[in-house]
């Protein structure tokens, strides 16, 4: 029998391209998005439109934070599998709409390891992020690694909802896999991610904004290593580990909880990355050049050896080619010349 799985933020990039691959593989998808205006909702709803169609998708339009409309959906039928990707995003938005973040991550996080709790679903799987890392200045990033020093309220409340999560993995058993996302880009990306408004904008003949004069690096991870990891690992529920209560793996724990990173392992260069993206517009950026923006950090680099011991995939997609991938779908989507 086909299983059921629940995919929260099923409007935004990783959701929807989430719901499409477990869709070709026999799963019974509901997803659940509350379609907000923090970017173009119209982009949401064309996402959407590709997935309404198949007889087993099952479109949910509710808040995670409206407590009483999360119950009532975890009242209907029995979940396997919860995977949450529905956030407030971006860590420069949390500078001016901090109650945004206290809403859906925190809140409606909760709501959701609640209705895991009454429905004992088989595995709980969640978005965290890389700026989990914050402070943290010792690359590349381990799930290892203490992470008690977040830079933005974004960073501080995906960690919180893994601390969260661990109470309820501790508290009630449900197993709960937390994944640090690096970087992600591709085809229907978010709006204000940087590789898409540079397109805008180099497009446009508009200056790029280039903090910290350029001297950055990231671990670009394209969207398709992202669902592989992530789809790769549904059938991972954690286990309780040993642990040590003197000297505690932050990755790991006596719960049925695990932490894992997804990323391309290749951090590069802002620079070099406008440059490969210039070639593919076939336009040089005009770029303002600016000092570094409070939240963010120099480099992000991800480990992924527990990823790779666990499931036998690292995410390997050269940045060209992924960047490609994603222009020509702004150019066909926009119409853009």
């Amino acid at each position: 029998m086909s299983r059921r799985i629940l995919v929260t933020g099923a409007g935004g990039f990783i959701g929807y391209h989430l719901c499409r691959r477990l869709l070709t593989e026999g799963w019974i998808v509901h997803g659940l998005d509350n379609l907000n205006a923090y970017y173009d909702p119209a982009l949401k709803r064309d996402r959407l439109a590709h997935l309404e169609n198949h007889p087993d998708f099952q479109f949910h339009t509710v808040d995670l934070a409206n407590r009483e409309a999360m119950k009532s959906l975890f009242a209907g039928p029995h979940f396997d599998v919860v995977v949450n990707l529905a956030a407030q995003a971006g860590v420069r938005h949390s500078l001016q709409d901090p109650a945004a973040y206290v809403d859906s991550n925190l809140v409606g996080f909760a709501n959701v390891l609640e209705g895991c709790r009454a429905q004992a679903v088989d595995h709980l799987l969640f978005a965290s992020s890389s700026s989990v890392y914050g402070a943290n200045a010792r690359l590349p990033y381990s799930v290892h690694d203490g992470v008690d020093h977040p830079l933005s309220l974004y960073a501080a409340s995906k960690r919180a909802g893994e601390l969260m999560a661990h109470s309820y993995a501790h508290l009630f058993g449900i197993p709960c896999t937390g994944l640090r996302f690096f970087t992600v880009y591709g085809p229907w990306g978010r709006p204000d991610m940087a590789y898409f408004r540079f397109t805008r904008q180099i497009l446009a003949g508009e200056p790029i904004p280039v903090f910290n004069h350029g001297q950055m690096r990231r671990d670009f991870t394209y969207i398709d290593d992202i669902i592989e990891g992530v789809v790769r690992l549904l059938d991972f529920a954690p286990h309780p580990a040993p642990s040590s209560t003197e000297q505690p793996d932050p990755s790991t724990s006596d719960a049925p909880f695990r932490l894992y990173n997804i990323g391309n392992h290749t951090p590069v260069a802002l620079l070099d990355f406008i440059a490969i993206l210039e070639d593919l517009l076939g336009r040089k950026a005009d770029i303002e050049w600016l000092p570094m923006q409070a939240g963010d950090v120099i480099a992000t680099y991800a480990d992924v050896g527990e990823l790779q011991e666990t499931v036998g995939f690292s995410p390997a997609t050269p940045l060209r080619d992924g960047l490609a991938r994603f222009v020509a779908w702004y150019r066909n989507y926009y119409d853009a010349s």
